[in-house]
């Protein structure tokens, strides 16, 4: 009996849980280093990862129950630490990963300033990732007789990650040792966990034209999914009908802004380095004074330069009433239901990092989010580290009941650290026939750019037209052949090609020609390839058709495949997997 193993690969912190037929899915705890040559077990593994230099901190004091010696430490150890040493800390892989204007194999992490040495081990955010997959990989392996490659292994995604980004999670999972893994949407995942939960019971909760808004705020995301409770024949069915933009905004930003207080009320200009510490310091005094139990303030310190560190430590305190001030009211407004996130051009230059969402404000994005899609949620799910506040899950609420005119169901799901990891693990079962599935496939409709074979005009470009490839819904493994157009790939010589995504264009089926900027369609970082052919003349223009397949494990393939039948062609992203 192959067990399941649903892995939750978190911005902020990482599971697991398993489950087999005979078996409910529970969480398993993580062995990891938590303290200078001190070995525990968690039931999370924070998704940090350090990188210290052996004067910083001895590769004894790393050593793990399955290793010799560590050049690196991941998890409870490396975020702690990592305060210290935030030059050396990696943190937020998961959001690097599907950061566009990088290139995310290349080792750009940590991220370093003009203040930082240029010593020490670099990452690329796919191989970071792969070390928090490995480390899981190897403790699930030391505390048990079946390997975890034996598995079969589920790594849960953010829904509104493209199709780059699910690839490159793939890559990263490889990297770590797993060869077999299927993806699965985060929010989906929540709900599985929910279903797992209640059992037979979520029926009495839900009766069918009910919509669930599954609201997913972790440590480096915000994710938005509707699931629609249908009728089938006298029997309830599920189904994902809408899915968010990928908004870069959750507990990060949140740390970020009570850094911003402290630094405020020190009075004192800090460098880089103290700046990096201390946005590490508020991401703990954040969580406990977001606590249901929160204390009146919590003490914020950060170490000085220079000679005298200890004498020269930096000391601040973040109260209660200003964390919510600016984590409640800041992050979560009362806004009305037509209101819409505020957007701002980009500078031409600015410091490499995050792409983070221009507006702040979650609720403007929630309400920009239903009124996109036109519908009105009648229950919600909870899931991610920020909904764990009280404060926060209450103020999404009233948004809600203020915006629908009723009162809305609150859904009562697993824990929110643990929740993804565990519905991951239960949708193992789920494909093995042991409950309720999700219908909906793939979130978003993808299109690749055509250019028009019209001649030069002065002063105009070619126009561009956007052909459906895959049309939204498309399930794992199933394949759509494009209608016979008359379309030439460019051989032997390096060719941009640029694709699109669209969330509400539901109608638009495979070989669905529209213009490029047409209404819900958003445009992908474009993919520079050279298509080889050592048959064919360089520059030559060979007729295709075109073949799309979501692949089992979760991920968008597109065929090119010539006409004469000399050759196929894959467009795929520029992922290029790195040696481990």
């Amino acid at each position: 009996m192959t067990r399941i193993l649903g892995i939750d690969l978190g911005t902020t912190n990482s599971s697991v849980a398993t489950a087999d037929d005979e078996t409910p899915a529970r969480s398993v705890a993580i062995t990891q280093v938590v303290g200078p040559g001190e070995i525990g077990e968690r039931p999370t593994l924070p998704s940090f990862l350090l990188l210290p230099s052996e004067h910083e901190v001895s590769a004894a004091q790393l050593q793990l129950p399955w290793s010799g010696p560590m050049k690196y430490a991941v998890g409870t150890f490396a975020r702690e630490r990592g305060a210290e040493l935030p030059h050396r800390l990696v943190s937020s892989a998961k959001s690097w990963l599907c950061n566009p204007s990088i290139d995310r194999t290349a080792q750009v992490l940590p991220v370093r300033t003009r203040e930082d040495t240029n010593d020490g081990e670099r990452v690329s955010p796919v191989n970071a990732s792969a070390r928090y997959l490995a480390h899981l990989r190897a403790a699930w392996d030391d505390a048990n007789d079946d390997a975890a490659d034996e598995c079969e292994v589920l790594v849960t995604v953010p829904a509104s990650f493209d199709p780059v980004a699910r690839e490159l999670t793939v890559v990263a999972a490889r990297e770590a040792g797993f060869d077999r893994v299927t993806l699965l949407e985060e929010p989906q995942a929540a709900f599985y966990a929910y279903l797992a939960a209640r059992g037979e019971a979520w029926r009495k909760d839900l009766a069918a034209g009910d919509v669930v808004l599954v609201c997913d705020v972790g440590g480096g995301t915000t994710d938005f999914s509707l699931i629609e409770i249908t009728n089938d024949g006298g029997s309830l069915a599920l189904e994902r009908v809408a899915v968010g933009d990928h908004i870069l905004l959750g507990g990060d930003n949140m740390d970020l802004a009570l850094s911003a207080i402290v630094q405020r009320d020190l009075g004192k200009e800090l460098d880089a380095m103290q700046q990096r510490a201390l946005v590490h310091a508020c991401r703990r005094a954040k969580e406990q004074l977001l606590d249901t139990a929160a204390p009146e303030s919590v003490p914020v310190a950060i170490l000085g330069r220079g000679s005298k560190l200890i004498g020269g430590t930096l000391r601040a305190e973040v109260t209660r009433a200003a964390a919510e001030a600016m984590l409640i009211d800041g992050f979560f407004p009362v806004v009305a239901a037509d209101a819409k996130a505020q957007r701002r051009r980009a500078g031409g230059l600015r410091e490499m990092g995050l792409p983070y969402a221009h507006d702040p404000a979650i609720t403007r994005h929630l309400a920009e989010f239903l009124a996109r899609f036109g519908r009105v949620p009648s229950a919600v799910l909870f899931n991610g580290g920020v909904m764990k506040a009280a404060k926060v899950r209450a103020r999404i609420v009233d948004s809600l009941n203020a915006w629908g005119g009723k009162p809305i169901k609150i859904l009562e799901g697993a824990d929110l650290d643990l929740a993804v990891a565990l519905g991951a693990a239960h949708y193992g079962r789920v494909r093995r026939g042991k409950g309720i599935r999700i219908r909906g496939g793939t979130a978003r409709a993808y299109y690749i750019g055509i250019e028009s074979a019209m001649p030069a005009i002065p002063g105009f470009a070619p126009p561009v037209k956007a052909l459906c490839v895959a049309p939204q819904g498309l399930e794992e493994g199933q394949a759509v052949e494009l209608p016979d157009d008359e379309l030439g790939l460019v051989v032997g010589e390096v060719a941009q090609f640029r694709f699109f995504a669209a969330a509400t264009r539901k109608d638009d089926t495979a070989g669905t020609l529209i213009d490029a900027d047409s209404d819900g369609l958003a445009e992908l970082d474009p993919v520079e390839k050279q298509v080889d052919d050592a048959t064919r003349t360089a520059g030559e223009l060979v007729p295709v058709r075109l073949e799309a397949l979501v692949t089992e494990v979760g991920t968008l393939e597109l065929w090119c495949v010539a006409r004469d039948g000399r050759g196929r062609w894959k467009l795929e992203y520029s992922v290029r997997e790195r040696d481990a």
